[in-house]
């Protein structure tokens, strides 16, 4: 009896490097400060208020577009922090996580032929997302410099074709922890406004600007507010990555496709954790402190490795932090960060993971969204180099 044989929709993509250097961890008995998620526990009262909404009955299926309660405390925090005032009902979905907002917001709009410009490096979700939706990526590198990595502009300006369709960035920027300032967004405005081109802003990391600076969300800019989706996440701002639920906010006429692919390859999302969000989003101190409690994480983080070394690129945003290693060893990224993970006992990820040629800037990343336990000894390993 033959199998039928299968053409894949994605022949490229194999094992995700998230996956390959966390096994790696396990199996060395690593400090994991690869792939991105805490090591401690969420707040005890968010635990208590899912519990109650379980207890309460909230169990089958809530409204396609996410509970009314969490899509009504979204609007109310969007229009608190970024001046913008979605309606609750027509322009804010809640979501799967982050990963499939984004993936449904390419989706709802790209088309076979169309051309999304990717700024890399790049979360890994973005590229798959615009295959599977027949679209050509065209991406563009970020340039490197003493002020760490930033977009070209003009660079972008000039890869904008007739065909292109969307624009997608994200700040706090995964993997190198640079964030969008205002004159950023004014630059994106000008390339877009007057043009078909809609803007899909990932802005998971929104609460984790560090240094007095501030968030620019893209829903705080008029003109690219009118035609973006802007994607954020509950597991990465409330410590819970795997309660995958997120949420996007755009215009109701964007919207209202966006719901369209939504409802048939999610539907909907877990009730009890919608609630129980809605109930814990009353309080704004969480999220408002967030960035400090992570800036002090950063700054252990950034001081342990002082001595070393590495050098230490700008951690603007984020819970990441990047560094050369030039002064080390001539390794490619994979294979030092392998090297790292089974010899030093601490995994890394390598940005060539991030760009689609696998392109070698000698850097990996860390992540310091760890207890400072899990950090010093981490240092402490680092510090032998």
């Amino acid at each position: 009896m033959s199998i039928p044989v299968l053409q894949s929709r994605l022949p490229s993509v194999g094992t995700t490097v998230f996956s390959v250097m966390s096994a790696l961890a396990a199996e060395h008995g690593a400090v994991n400060l690869g792939q991105g998620f805490p090591d401690f526990a969420c707040d005890p009262l968010l635990l208590d208020l899912v519990d109650a909404a379980m207890r309460a009955g909230h169990n089958q299926y809530p409204l396609m577009a996410g509970a009314p309660a969490l899509r009504s405390a979204i609007a109310t925090k969007i229009a608190a922090l970024y001046g913008r005032q979605y309606d609750a009902n027509a322009e804010i979905t809640v979501t799967a996580g982050a990963t499939q907002a984004l993936t449904t917001a390419i989706l709802c709009c790209v088309h076979p032929g169309d051309e999304v410009i990717i700024i890399e490096p790049a979360y890994d979700s973005y590229l798959p997302a615009v295959e599977l939706a027949g679209g050509k990526a065209v991406a563009v590198a970020m340039q490197v410099g003493e002020q760490g990595y930033v977009v070209p502009w003009d660079a972008v300006a000039a890869a904008v074709s007739p065909r292109t369709r969307l624009i997608i960035v994200n700040s706090p920027h995964n993997p190198t922890g640079s964030i969008l300032r205002a004159h950023d967004l004014d630059a994106l405005a000008a390339i877009v406004g007057g043009t078909d081109i809609l803007v899909l802003s990932d802005e998971v990391y929104e609460h984790m600007v560090y240094d007095g600076q501030r968030h620019e969300s893209v829903s705080r800019h008029p003109v690219l507010a009118e035609r973006a989706f802007v994607v954020s996440s509950f597991g990465k701002t409330y410590h819970v990555t795997g309660w995958k639920v997120g949420y996007v906010a755009a215009p109701a006429a964007l919207m209202a496709e966006f719901r369209k692919v939504h409802q048939y390859n999610v539907f909907t999302v877990n009730t009890p954790m919608q609630h129980g969000i809605a109930g814990y989003m009353a309080d704004p101190a969480p999220y408002l402190e967030l960035a400090g409690f992570y800036q002090k994480k950063r700054d252990l983080f950034r001081e342990g490795l002082t001595g070393t070394r590495f050098t230490l690129l700008p951690a603007d945003g984020t819970y990441f932090q990047c560094v050369k290693y030039d002064a080390i060893s001539s390794l490619a990224e994979a294979e030092f960060a392998k090297w790292l993970t089974a010899e030093i006992k601490v995994a890394a990820i390598p940005v060539s993971a991030f760009y689609r040629d696998g392109k070698e800037s000698g850097v990996v990343r860390f992540c310091f969204a760890k207890q400072d336990a899990t950090l010093r000894t981490a240092l402490e390993r680092l510090a032998t180099i």
